[in-house]
């Protein structure tokens, strides 16, 4: 396939290394220096201008390209470029926004595009998914919420008896859920019946949504697998405002705290069922006024990661167990989980991840990416002509591959030995970023 990406910032970045190997891939940036990193490390091709200037993807050759990907972080160049994709090709368009009124827009098809995607829309998605599963690191849901993806620490004081030390094939794991994958450092291993989990290991589990409840309950510290039903939201700004949106849509409970008191308004006026303070947030008086120690969790997505970080450190002196910052630069999430956030966020990333899966086999549904895009989890329609259909779970070959659940008639299938692939089953497997397309063959 014949793909142009408009943008070598970080989401563009992440969109090239997802498919180079795969696709004849085409990035244009008005950065140079942006698209001579990018071409260094990728076989990829670069066009050094403006995405919204016709001329520029003409060199680009969008005349031939087969999709058409926008993801510059400036609206207006998203959806001029991906109207010169509609008029200058046959190709299919997805466009990367921020203003969430380009995405109603987009539903209400008022804007003339494929596939749209709201940086702050898909982040308020991701933290609503953390708020279910506070113990977890990563967590994504498949299949209409039938099955759930979960990432965990292991905890380097963990008690866990009957998991934790135990044998794969003795260990005492919740129902309808797999271990995936363990990765102990730079390695990856889908475990065996005589592998075990370690303390210090990052363990990938595919089940119901209970059991990653429950896997939470086993992980968890100082009870912050409690029910979340509260949250103290600090920041009221564009990514705030879907935040606070998507989470009253759980019924949970919102107070939001913004220091701009005309924005303050503004959330109060169209949020009438949020309590929103005009304040920073951190003053200890407030705090304890306002009890925020009290809240199950905290979201900081103010548009600064050092006052995100003091303010998290601060809830936490106060009570609060979970914390999630929103990291405005990519680079702070390693820095902001190291200084003591539960969870940070880089909405670039999120966003990449939902544009990618447009790229691969059609068959595919729905598209995960783990650790930095090492390993995606994928929900990929079995073919009639599989050589694994048919066959027992326990016949097919061992792979650094696992198929975690089978969709069928609606429902999950958690699968064991016995279990095997019918033609049109939607499998739910872990893997590699490298095997991707050997997986799509293979199935």
């Amino acid at each position: 396939m014949k793909i142009l990406v408009i943008g070598a910032g970080q989401v563009g970045a992440t969109i090239a290394e997802a498919l180079y190997e795969e696709h004849d891939l085409t990035v244009v940036d008005v950065d140079g220096a942006n698209l001579s990193e990018l071409s260094f490390r990728l076989d990829i091709s670069t066009v050094e201008g403006n995405g919204a200037s016709r001329r520029v993807l003409q060199t680009a050759g969008i005349a031939d390209a087969d999709l058409v990907i926008a993801g510059t972080s400036r609206d207006e160049i998203n959806i001029i470029a991906s109207m010169f994709g509609r008029h200058l090709s046959q190709a299919r368009t997805i466009v990367r926004v921020a203003n969430i009124e380009y995405l109603e827009a987009w539903q209400e098809r008022q804007i003339d595009v494929d596939f749209m995607v709201s940086s702050e829309v898909e982040t308020a998605y991701a933290i609503s998914r953390l708020i279910g599963v506070p113990a977890a690191r990563q967590t994504d849901v498949f299949a209409d919420g039938l099955v759930q993806i979960v990432e965990f620490d292991v905890p380097e004081d963990v008690k866990t008896r009957g998991i934790v030390g135990v044998p794969f094939r003795s260990a005492e794991i919740p129902a309808d859920s797999k271990v995936a994958g363990i990765i102990r450092g730079d390695r990856m291993t889908v475990p065996r019946g005589d592998d075990t989990i370690a303390p210090g290991d990052r363990i990938v589990i595919i089940g119901s949504p209970d059991a990653a409840k429950e896997w939470s309950r086993i992980f968890a510290e100082d009870g912050s697998a409690a029910n979340v039903d509260d949250v103290v939201l600090y920041g009221a700004g564009r990514a705030g405002l879907a935040i606070a949106r998507t989470l009253l849509e759980q019924d949970i409970r919102v107070r939001v705290v913004e220091g701009s008191y005309e924005r303050a308004s503004y959330v109060a006026e169209i949020l009438p069922d949020v309590r929103v303070f005009h304040a920073t947030g951190i003053d200890a008086d407030f705090m304890e006024r306002e009890r925020i120690g009290r809240a199950r969790a905290a979201v900081f997505a103010m548009n600064n990661d050092a006052k995100n970080l003091y303010a998290a450190t601060m809830a936490r002196l106060h009570g609060v167990k979970f914390t999630i910052a929103v990291a405005v630069d990519p680079a702070s999430t390693r820095v902001l989980e190291s200084a003591g956030v539960d969870v940070a966020i880089n909405p670039r990333s999120v966003t990449a991840e939902e544009i990618v899966r447009f790229a691969h086999d059609p068959r595919i549904r729905q598209l995960a990416m783990l650790e930095g895009d090492r390993y995606e989890v994928l929900d990929i329609t079995v073919r009639d002509d599989s050589d694994f259909v048919g066959k027992q779970f326990r016949d097919l070959p061992m792979s650094d591959s696992l198929i975690g659940a089978i969709i069928r008639d609606g429902g999950a299938i958690f699968p064991h030995g016995a279990d095997m692939l019918l033609p049109g089953d939607r499998a739910i497997i872990f893997t590699e970023s490298d095997r991707v397309a050997s997986v799509e063959r293979a199935l």
